[in-house]
């Protein structure tokens, strides 16, 4: 009976060790099309390259206002 490990392709598998190195996961979101859509202008507006910058800089904010 396979694992789950052993399902993951050797390019996904070698895409997430570099990912760990980097110190960096892939995570899966599931939201709304209203919310990608906002990310998504997020991203345009500040010039930003992928939607996890958006997400990052959004998280930041939020710790920085549950700090105060």
């Amino acid at each position: 009976m396979p694992t789950a490990e052993n399902a993951i392709c050797p390019r996904q598998r070698a895409y997430r060790r570099r990912l760990a190195a980097a110190g960096e996961q892939e995570v899966l979101f599931r939201l709304s099309n209203e919310t990608v859509a906002l990310i998504d202008e997020l991203k345009e507006r500040q010039g930003l390259r992928n939607r996890g910058q958006v997400l990052e800089q959004l998280i930041q904010i939020g710790r920085q206002a549950a700090q105060q």
